[in-house]
């Protein structure tokens, strides 16, 4: 039993290990190869809406000061998101693909981090569940193809939970550092990042070994926390009124809609979201029933308490008027929750039973975001359509629409810009658009001398044309007050020349 024995022994150890590692990093390539396939090759097939078409209409500008300065005044997030866009539309202009390629990006790197996360807890099986589920999410899928910052924070508040958990494993400078950084990059993605980086700052503080180090770490993130306070008061909450104007019992009965069956998810009926909700509880319930094992229980507890800060902290500052409470805004707190579902599925006791119940959570979310791709009414408005269809604009046109409608149309339509209140326009033909409901008599014409002469129902966006054979003076008021849907309206025209 010489030393030649003690070599061998350590090689055999050695290639165990790398046998295990390449065991489950390959079927994970895989399934981030899918989601990359997901993501990337369906990257244009919905048009930009709304808050996508904001950024490059009214805040991405030439200049750098310029469009930090629009993020101060016209938004109401951190500035890392735009400030990566300005940096990528600088090199491959404002297209769909271009505005979207960091999100997909981010949705795509966040499948391996949420492994690892899997892994470190509760072991492989956990991993390639936990991966798969982040892969096919149908809101995880909608969020990495959409122009905002949303999925950038889903990738750094992953990766700071990932930290966190590594540093209850072994504390070291590097990883100290790697929370921090995380950390800090979370807060400058999304202000909601501060509900799930509060109580694992919290947690790291609780203990007196070493404590030095951490409070370090604590205080990058608190720093950077501190630096945002001007930008935030800045903003005030630009853009978010909407949140006040849809009640909060809706709003709460969203959080699972959105994550069963996504942002539209609503229009399938709660009979799909049962069907998808289904094998998640059966894998949840078997598992817990087997009992877990002390490793993965952990885990679960951990993953439990970062769920419940990320989601229920907001719900609680709502009472007390602090309400920017939007499922939107909880979408990285649907990371923890969706490991913990992957830790207790498959959990060593549950055997093949709960991976069996594993796969159909896998299949049925897999299932959602395929329907998303097919079907309009799951989509994002088709305004890019919609403006083919009123194009080409004119200076003789006026085209009134939903609010925040403005922004997709000034995208897609050339030389479009908002009429000013209280001002006056000559125009021969009017553009009425919106959703339903519209208002009692849509084909009413806004003002004598139009007539309706043509309608049309793009997915769901319905437009009302009124033509007049002489130009005729509208004022914007009335322009206003006559649109057919029944949201806060806004008025375009072409401008001249």
């Amino acid at each position: 039993m010489g030393p030649s024995t003690v070599t061998e022994r350590y090689a055999l150890s050695r290639r165990s290990a790398s046998g295990e590692w390449l065991a489950w990093s390959w079927p994970l390539l895989v399934i981030t190869l899918v989601a990359a396939l997901v993501r990337f090759s369906t990257l244009d097939l919905q048009s930009l809406w709304y808050d996508e078409a904001f950024t490059p209409v009214h805040t991405l500008h030439g200049s750098l000061a310029v469009t930090m300065r629009a993020v101060s005044h016209t938004e109401n997030s951190p500035p890392l998101w735009y400030l990566l866009e300005w940096a990528i539309t600088r090199v491959f202009g404002t297209g769909a693909v271009a505005l979207r390629s960091l999100s997909a990006l981010a949705g795509v790197l966040c499948v391996p981090v949420v492994g690892a996360l899997g892994r470190e807890l509760a072991g492989e099986r956990a991993a390639l569940l936990a991966a798969a589920l982040i892969a096919v999410n149908p809101l995880m899928v909608w969020y990495s193809q959409e122009a905002r910052a949303y999925e950038l924070y889903v990738l750094f508040a992953s990766l700071a939970l990932l930290c966190f958990i590594r540093l209850q494993a072994r504390q070291t400078a590097g990883r100290l550092a790697a929370f921090a950084l995380s950390g800090a990059l979370a807060l400058t993605s999304h202000y909601f990042a501060v509900f799930m980086l509060a109580p694992m700052c919290l947690w790291l503080l609780r203990r007196r070994e070493r404590l030095a180090a951490r409070a370090v770490a604590v205080a990058a993130i608190t720093a950077v926390g501190v630096a945002l306070i001007p930008l935030v008061l800045s903003q005030a909450g630009h853009g978010t009124q909407w949140i006040g104007r849809w009640a909060l019992s809706d709003r709460l009965q969203a959080i699972p809609q959105y994550y069963l069956t996504g942002y539209y998810g609503a229009s399938l009926g709660h009979t799909i979201e049962l069907l998808v909700a289904l094998p998640i509880i059966a894998g949840v319930g078997y598992g817990l029933w087997r009992v877990l094992e002390p490793r993965e229980e952990r885990g679960v507890m951990i993953l439990l308490g970062i769920a419940v800060c990320g989601m229920g902290l907001p719900i609680l500052l709502v009472p007390f008027g602090v309400d920017y409470l939007a499922p939107r805004n909880l979408v990285a707190a649907m990371v923890p929750l969706t490991v913990l579902i992957a830790v207790v599925t498959v959990s060593r006791r549950a055997g093949r039973t709960g991976v069996a119940l594993g796969l159909l959570a896998a299949a049925a979310f897999t299932t959602i975001t395929i329907d998303t791709e097919l079907s309009p009414r799951l989509q994002r408005g088709n305004w890019r359509s919609l403006a083919r269809a009123l194009a080409p604009a004119t200076p003789s046109q006026a085209i009134t629409t939903v609010e925040l409608g403005s922004a997709p149309l000034e995208y897609y339509l050339t030389g479009v810009r908002r009429l000013p209140a209280g001002s006056t326009v000559t125009v021969t033909r009017i553009d009425e658009v919106g959703y339903a409901p519209l208002r009692a008599t849509p084909e009413r014409p806004p003002t004598p001398g139009f007539r309706l002469t043509g309608r049309l129902d793009i997915n769901g966006l319905i437009v009302y044309r009124f033509t007049s054979t002489v130009p005729r003076m509208v004022r914007e008021s009335v322009l206003r007050s006559h649109a057919i849907t029944l949201a806060h309206p806004e008025v375009l025209t072409a401008t001249s020349g």
